[in-house]
């Protein structure tokens, strides 16, 4: 346990992309949000905090948050408990917006300095929820639509599922796959509940 403790301060005390945020249009400074327990049964591997998130500290306090934990089936509470969920992004900090005040991807450097250790120190996960693009690439590998990793969920279960980002962007795509919402979320939030 000290070990992890002492890899979560080390993400926290984290200012590899310092250089990075001040050039962004937020001009922010880095502010890892580490939100990981070697107990963790499920893993919430997302992309990145967004605005909100770098402001709280606290990952998913936002719509898309709203949005995720009713598709999981969860409470605020059991969502946060650390012991039973780890939220881990790609990477630990928002990454900001550009100029035109779109989200910027999460820089790769994050995944590669920190992921594997992260990874190594959740002995006990037994279902990785993969939300988005950058996630899916990282634990499903290859090159790939969103979409057609999602609809091949059934490839992945009940050990990995592939979400799209429960964003208020993707709401058109949730109506136009409503095999999203009548196949995939019901066997989802059973895996879910089996574990908490």
């Amino acid at each position: 346990m000290n070990t992890v403790r002492a890899l979560q301060r080390q993400i926290c005390d984290c200012r590899l992309c310092a250089d990075r945020f001040a050039l962004t249009a937020t001009h922010h400074a880095p502010r890892p949000v580490v939100w990981f327990r070697p107990s963790a049964r499920i893993l919430i591997a997302g992309q990145a905090p967004g605005a909100r998130v770098h402001q709280s500290g606290r990952p998913f306090t936002d719509a898309s948050g709203d949005r995720l934990r009713q598709w999981l089936g969860m409470s605020e509470a059991q969502f946060y408990d650390r012991d039973r969920v780890a939220i881990v992004p790609m990477a630990f900090c928002f990454p900001g917006y550009n100029a035109k005040q779109a989200d910027l991807p999460p820089p790769p450097v994050c995944a590669r300095t920190w992921r594997e250790q992260v990874m190594q120190a959740m002995p006990e996960v037994e279902l990785t929820i993969v939300v988005g693009a950058h996630a899916q690439r990282y634990h499903l590998g290859g090159a790939g639509r969103v979409t057609d990793r999602v609809r091949g969920w059934r490839e992945h279960a009940p050990q990995i599922f592939p979400l799209p980002h429960p964003s208020w962007r993707n709401t058109a795509w949730l109506k136009r796959h409503p095999w999203f919402e009548t196949d995939l979320l019901p066997a989802l939030r059973l895996r879910v509940k089996e574990l908490i």
